[in-house]
């Protein structure tokens, strides 16, 4: 079984934090109250007050500058990938976009896997989908198809797609229970994601790259699907 998160005062605090600079109750560019009155506000001593905001200067929301104050960045022009999660977890909406990045990135993944991939990776992606299809239930089979994407993206050579790889399925782990509908037949989801991993094994870049269109265009219209359907 897995175990369930325990939040704490600070948790609960950056996540309310969070939440308001997301919605423009703390608009960029702007400084927040005194520590005294925003801890007020929250109800909330300073020092729980000190702990959540150390954590969202950490994320790149805020910026503290000694005897002036915090002020909240800009995070769409100067934050990072390292935020999609965050951003997911405000707006489930933007988990189109998420999918448009992993369809572009996955792709470019792909062609370039069939190309680079030495023959103890293509043997290593043909254990990982086995895996997939022996998954037992949903949860398991979902897990199990994000090893073989990482896996592709560490047979591009390119440490940079093992990276993106990495942010794109953080960003969407929030909602994961809800993206399960592709998996629920391991059997069924071994056999949507084979022939991108025959095409990549047979060194196929151009078969490679189509076949992840397919597979990713096809799982993303299953999982919005489902998650419409479930809010």
């Amino acid at each position: 079984m897995e175990t369930l998160p325990r939040e704490t005062i600070v948790d609960i605090l950056e996540a309310r934090l969070r939440e308001d600079i997301f919605a423009g109750r703390h608009s960029p560019g702007s400084y927040l109250p005194p520590e005294r009155e925003l801890a007020d506000g929250y109800g909330v001593n300073r020092t729980t007050l000190k702990h959540a905001l150390g954590r969202l200067v950490q994320a790149g929301l805020l910026e503290t500058r000694h005897g002036v104050g915090t002020r909240v960045r800009d995070f769409a022009r100067s934050g990072g990938a390292d935020l999609l999660p965050m951003l997911v977890r405000h707006s489930p909406s933007l988990l189109c976009e998420v999918f448009e990045a992993r369809r572009g990135v996955g792709e470019m993944i792909a062609e370039r896997a069939a190309v680079q991939a030495t023959s103890g990776q293509r043997d290593e992606l043909q254990s990982l989908l086995a895996a997939v299809g022996d998954a037992e239930g949903g949860d398991a089979a979902q897990l199990a198809d994000a090893e073989v994407h990482r896996a592709l993206a560490r047979a591009t050579g390119n440490r940079v797609y093992t990276l993106l790889t990495n942010t794109l399925f953080n960003a969407y782990l929030p909602l994961r229970a809800h993206l399960v509908a592709p998996f629920l037949d391991p059997r069924a989801a071994r056999g949507r994601l084979e022939p991108l991993v025959t095409a990549v094994v047979a060194g196929d870049p151009v078969a490679a790259r189509a076949a992840a269109g397919a597979y990713l265009r096809k799982t993303e219209r299953s999982m919005l699907r489902h998650l419409g359907g479930d809010r």
